[in-house]
């Protein structure tokens, strides 16, 4: 209750559209009902009036038809139009609630999971939340509303009608509904997860398909998804199957209201207490009723895979962050120098330390070395200088300031990054660069891939900066990602520096040529630089040299 009062919560600002959806809704449910019920109550009438020869006001209730109609069609159109639009609304809100929350999060707060669960949550689970205002919240408004009108109109025929016509809606409209719910939880909640799985396994396996060719296991992670498959398709049929048996319950109470309102109208029309074209009116108007309440049985079955997605949801969002933003940040000063004093640091509490009383100073133009194997805890002090994590124990300062009182974003602005895993969206190759520097000039962006021994290759493609790179840069070879990755860090207007491995998979003279430009670069600029490596490339001309270990 407590996960579906939040989701509640999350449709706020949108309430407006959500209450015009559930009256148009209303108005096309009453605009059907109306004109199945006023259409056999004049077909009747006329009938009658035929056979006995009598003359009969046509004219009033076929202008009742017309408007229903009318209605019944417009109302149909604004109804899908409204909905749909504030669909579309509600999906692109939670898009971005979502990812204004795992961004505060990250790192820390997403290494345990892989990049396609994440890629699940974000698509997959935000679009069965939007099963919440189409499945749920309309059809049960629409249904709360509608029977309360249905029940009212007929205590004014006979209290017995009204009682029977309340008594099947509520066994159709609640009875079904919570059975269908409680069977086929458990089955929603699996689909979700198990939808979450082969999607994660895919994207992890179509990234790592080279690797698991060479290795032999894509048979074994083929079997995996086709057993996973099965799994999804055997939960699928069962809530299908439910589905099914609810309309099928819903049918016979649509078919059971009416023969019960003929069985127990027709003693009234006999007693000449009710027209006879009433009767058929009271048939018509019990059978159409129900279309308020079929869709119930399917909205609560849909339940269970709204709280399973919703809970996948804010698993992400309600982790605390892994730093605290000051209430009033320092100014971020125009030269940086930075201080590690006796820091220490573990990601877990039962883990044993990565670093232990570390210190070391970055002055501001000089160029220092972290030296060490992997595992030594090279990359976390620069995770820590980027304030992802804070220390254990210890402090790092800025200018004599804690590090601590400044603004991470602000601090990030400052220093430029190539990690050791490059990352390249899938787009171009400029629009890759220009997340370093949007308004960069091509000759600026032309220099830093000099810089970084990729203007040659970029320029011998067909279409050379407009050049597709795919997905996490599948398009290029490791080395050449690296290289970008590295010419998006010094096209980006920063006063430090960090290179994480970047001659890690390159050979030995293309090595040595890029860290001499890179050297270069930063002297010309007066940049700060980290080296963070476990080669001997460019040491020479370096500051001073940090090696890490145990």
């Amino acid at each position: 209750m407590k996960d579906l009062l939040r989701l509640l919560g999350l449709l706020q600002p949108y309430w407006a559209w959500v209450g015009l959806g559930i009256f148009l809704s209303f108005v096309t449910l009453m605009a059907n009902v109306g004109l199945m019920a006023i259409s056999g109550w004049f077909i009747t009438a006329m009938a009658i009036a035929g056979v006995a020869g009598l003359s009969i006001n046509y004219f009033t209730p076929a202008a009742l038809i017309r408007l229903f109609a009318i209605l019944r069609t417009t109302g149909r159109y604004g109804e899908r139009l409204v909905t749909h639009d504030t669909t579309f609304r509600i999906l692109a809100e939670l898009r971005v609630w979502f990812y204004q929350r795992i961004e505060i999060i990250a790192p820390a707060g997403l290494e345990n999971y892989h990049s396609g669960d994440v890629l699940s949550r974000i698509r997959a689970d935000i679009d069965t939340l939007n099963l919440l205002y189409l499945r749920l919240v309309v059809p049960l408004a629409v249904a709360l509303l509608a029977s309360l009108v249905f029940v009212i109109s007929l205590l004014f025929y006979h209290p017995l009608l009204a009682l029977v016509e309340l008594s099947l809606l509520l066994l159709v409209g609640v009875l079904v509904p919570l059975l269908t719910q409680a069977w086929g939880h458990a089955s929603g909640a699996k689909v979700v997860s198990l939808t979450a799985q082969i999607r994660t396994a895919l994207v992890n396996d179509l990234q790592g398909m080279g690797e698991l060719l060479i290795y032999g296991a894509a048979t074994a992670h083929a079997a995996q998804l086709e057993q996973l498959s099965q799994e999804l398709a055997k939960r699928q049929q069962i809530l299908a199957s439910l589905n099914g048996l609810a309309q099928g319950l819903g049918g016979l109470g649509a078919n059971l209201a009416m023969w019960l309102m003929l069985i127990l109208a027709i003693p009234l029309v006999s007693a000449g207490t009710m027209p006879a074209p009433e009767l058929t009116l009271l048939a018509l108007f019990a059978l159409a009723s129900f279309e308020a309440v079929l869709p119930l049985p399917l909205a609560f079955q849909s339940l269970g895979e709204i709280l399973a997605a919703a809970r996948r949801i804010f698993a992400l969002t309600d982790q605390a962050p892994s730093i605290i933003e000051p209430n009033q940040p320092l100014a971020i000063p125009d030269t940086l120098h930075f201080e590690f004093r006796r820091v220490s640091f573990r990601y877990q509490t039962h883990q044993p330390k990565v670093l232990t009383d570390v210190s070391l100073t970055l002055a501001a133009g000089t160029k220092i070395a972290l030296l060490g194997a992997s595992g030594s805890g090279k990359s976390t002090i620069l995770s820590l200088l980027l304030r992802f994590r804070e220390p254990e124990s210890g402090e790092i300062y800025l200018n004599g300031q804690a590090l601590n009182r400044y603004n991470s974003e602000a601090l990030r602005t400052k220093i430029a990054v190539a990690p050791q895993q490059s990352f390249l969206f899938n787009t171009t190759l400029r629009a890759n660069l220009l997340l370093a520097k949007p308004n960069a000039t091509q000759a600026e962006i032309e220099s830093a891939c000099r810089l970084a021994l990729i203007h040659e290759f970029i320029s011998q493609q067909p279409e050379a900066y407009e050049t597709w790179v795919g997905e996490t840069g599948v398009r290029l070879s490791g080395g050449q990602a690296k290289r970008v990755a590295l010419a998006r860090a010094l096209l980006k207007d920063a006063p430090v520096l960090v290179l994480d491995e970047p001659t890690e998979g390159l050979d030995p003279e293309t090595a040595q040529q890029l860290m001499a430009n890179v050297l270069q670069h930063v002297d010309r600029f007066k940049k700060s630089l980290i080296l963070i490596t476990h080669q001997q490339h460019g040491l020479a001309t370096i500051d001073q040299t940090y090696r890490l270990s145990d």
